[in-house]
Parts: structure tokens; sequence; C-alpha cells
């Protein structure tokens, strides 16, 4: 019997688990060919699936987003380069194709201009308040007792959760020309005589009052969502600044803001759009009819449409809105890509 030395029988050993593995690593296994083809499908066929599996998952919320956004939208294209009214509305006549004609009149009408700068100064002085307030309360939140946050984060999201109906009452209420109790607490002030003051009398006033009802209810998302933000600012960062001679002032500007950018661009932009769609305020406001002085660009769309019964020119004017919001839309993804770029 003769034994074989212990390296020589280590190498047999090895060589011999050797190819199973290295086979089976190369996805042919010990079967043969057959077998590395019958195993290649599966693998292929479980790539195609994982791929689609997320498109299947979705597809009943496209198809509904479909149904609900899009048919209005191809709708709202449609009648936009159509003559339609009330005797098309009511099939007397058919819808006639007028090409650029309601685009063309409503860009001619110096009223629609006004309309659309009094928009934009409205929602510019929305966001602008908005972010700012929201970032001052946002700060204070960090600074106060936690008894405080909660009772304070209690009482916004009980305005933001509140109906635009009963916002809109209370204001009127606050803001009455007899009863108010804004103007009984200015005439408080010495020398100032607000009784019987209505604040609606004039266009600017009358949207500043609406403007801080819009304010009121967009303020509470801008406080928790930066608050949250604040909570991923480092403290090693505020400290070191702070070692460094910077004040309040210095930490808020190299420090927290950088840090902040992506939300606050991303609020901003949330902002105007939901302030430049302002609807049911200035509606409720002014109870059903919005005077001239009044009007944004939802509202005289709305009064073009449904009051006038030029649902073709309301479309258009509705369609150039969207044109608006799709620029700001741009800009907001154009600012993100650069942040993620820097990032």
């Amino acid at each position: 019997m003769t034994v074989q030395p212990r390296e020589k029988t280590a190498k047999t050993v090895t060589a011999k688990t050797a190819r199973p593995v290295t086979s089976a690593a190369a996805g042919t296994p010990a079967g043969g060919g057959a077998g590395a083809g019958k195993a290649g499908r599966p693998a292929g066929g479980r790539s195609w699936g994982t791929a689609a599996l997320p498109w299947g998952l979705l597809a009943p919320t496209l198809l509904v987003l479909a149904l609900v956004l899009g048919y209005p939208l191809v709708r709202l294209v449609t009648l936009s380069f159509q003559k339609f009214g009330q005797a098309q509305l009511w099939g007397f006549k058919p819808a006639e194709w007028t090409g650029l004609d309601n685009f063309t009149a409503i860009l001619g009408d110096s009223e629609f201009w006004q309309v659309v700068l009094r928009t934009i100064l409205f929602a510019g002085g929305a966001v602008v308040l908005t972010m700012v307030l929201g970032m001052l309360i946002a700060l204070l939140l960090q600074r106060v007792s936690w008894w405080v946050k909660v009772l304070v984060n209690i009482a916004l999201v009980a305005s933001w959760a509140m109906p635009v109906i009963v916002a809109v009452t209370v204001f009127k209420w606050m803001f009455d020309t007899d009863y108010g109790v804004l103007n009984w607490l200015i005439s408080k002030l010495p020398g100032v005589d607000f009784n019987g003051h209505n604040w609606f009398a004039s266009g600017p006033e009358g949207l500043t009052v609406i403007m801080l009802l819009v304010v009121w209810g967009a303020v509470p998302f801008v406080v928790i969502t930066l608050g949250a933000g604040l909570t991923q600012v480092p403290k090693e960062l505020e400290e070191a600044a702070r070692l460094d001679g910077a004040g309040a002032p210095g930490i808020f500007r190299y420090v927290t803001l950088p840090i902040l950018k992506p939300i606050i661009v991303m609020l901003t932009t949330l902002s105007v759009i939901w302030d430049m769609g302002v609807f049911p305020q200035v509606y409720l406001m002014r109870g059903g009819h919005p005077e001239p002085e009044f009007q944004l660009l939802t509202t005289y769309s709305y009064t073009r449409a449904f009051v006038v019964n030029d649902y073709s020119g309301g479309s258009a004017i509705a369609l150039v809105t969207v044109l608006l919001l799709l620029g700001v839309v741009a800009v907001y993804m154009r600012q993100m890509l650069k942040i993620g770029e820097v990032e």
C-alpha cells in the first residue's frame, strides 16, 4: 500500500472540487450545454419582469390621471382654438375652428394685461410674505421650550386644516366695516379713527386682505417643512462658525441657508404655483362676483367663460395661465439640477 504525500492529496482534492464551482460561476452547470441554455432564459425573464413590475403597479394610477387630468387639458386646448359659446354648448350650432383668433383677441386686450400684472404682483407679494414669515417662525420654534413648540404646531396644523369657507368667514368678520375687530383695534391708537372703514372700497386694499388670507393658510406648511429641514443642519458647523467669530446673521447666511436651499427652492416654486392659482379666496370674499379691480387670472378666466358665456375665450386665458405656470416649473427644475450638480 502506497501512501501519497499530503501536498499531492490536497492538490488532487482541490482540483476535483474546483471544477464544479468554476462551472457554476460561469453559468454552466455540470450537466452540459443544454442546462446552460435553460438556466439563461429564466435569468433574462426575471430581469424583464423586474423592470416591468413598477410600470404594472403604476398603470392604474397613470390611467386615472390620464382620464382626470389628460382629457380636461385636451378639451381646454381644443376649445381655445374654436369659437364655442352658448349656442355651441346647447348644440344649436357646431363649433367653428378659428385658429389663433382667441389668443390674438386676449393678447390685444389691455384689460387682460392688467389682470396679468395684478396676478404677478399678488402672487409675488404672497410668496415673499409666506416665505419670510415661515422662516422666522421656523427659526423661533428652534429656540423655545418643547411645550411652546407643541402648542404652536397644534395651532399651525389647525389653521392649515381649516376649510377655505371657514377661513373666509373669519377674515370677513375681522375686516368688517361696522363690526370688524381690526377696525376696532386700530381705532384704539391715539389720533386714529378707523370706525366704518371699508377695506374693500379699493382694489389694492381688498387684495391685500385676500393676500393675508392666502398667507395665513400657506404659512403652516412652510413652517413645518422648514422646521424639519432645520433639524438636519449639523450643530458642529454652527459651533465652528461661532468659534470663528460669526454672529447669528452670519451663521444663518453661510451655514443654514446653503443647507436649506433645496427646500427653499421647492417651497418657493410650490408657493408661486399655488398663489397664481388662487380662486376660492377671491371668489368667496367678493360674494361670487369679483369686481374688475379684484380680478386675477383664475377668476378672470372663470368670469369670461361662465358669466359672459365665452367658453373659448376663457379657455384661451386658462391655457395662457398654464403656460406661465409651466415656465415657473421650468425655472424650478433648472435650479434643482444646478443644486444637484453642485452637490
